[in-house]
């Protein structure tokens, strides 16, 4: 099964907080309410017939992008997730395109934890792992605080125990 290419074979796997679907949503629905309120009050506004076909495909459009929005912001949640093996990090990601990065402890630079407002506000963080190579950094979303937490310590631990930079 094509699947368990972007899995790790021995390692336990730690998905991603549902709450990162939460907060895509959060930062993406405000835009597509605005543009449908304006668009409805363009229809309502406007008197030409065809200003109000073009409205009213537009609005179809829209209603229909928000919608894949939503249910893609579950479905990229799910797709996200790591495992600490003994020499690396695995991070896989990807719905259409899976990826799965292997990141060798000894390789990482340093790691980084950063929140928006929002990603804050729900508990969650991004860990960025930083090497030499941008082929082998990754970024993992939507990790709860207080695992992002614990997760930076230790990849610094592995890294400086594996004669990295970190």
């Amino acid at each position: 099964m094509t699947s368990d290419l972007f899995r790790p074979a021995d390692e336990p796997w730690t998905p991603v907080s549902p709450t990162l679907a939460t907060a895509r949503r959060l930062v993406t629905m405000p835009w597509f309410a605005l543009t449908l309120v304006a668009l409805v009050a363009a229809l309502v506004l406007l008197d030409e017939t065809w200003w109000r076909v073009a409205l009213v495909a537009l609005l179809v459009v829209v209603v229909a992008v928000a919608v894949f929005t939503w249910f893609w912001a579950g479905r990229n949640q799910r797709s996200w997730g790591y495992a600490e093996a003994e020499d690396d990090l695995l991070v896989t990601s990807g719905v259409m395109f899976r990826r799965l990065v292997a990141v060798p402890y000894g390789r990482m630079q340093f790691v980084d934890v950063s929140a928006g407002p929002i990603a804050r506000r729900l508990g969650i963080a991004t860990v960025t792992l930083h090497t030499a190579s941008t082929e082998t950094a990754a970024d993992i979303p939507g990790v709860p605080a207080d695992e992002a937490r614990r997760l930076r310590n230790r990849l610094t631990e592995l890294g400086e125990a594996h004669g990295a930079g970190v």
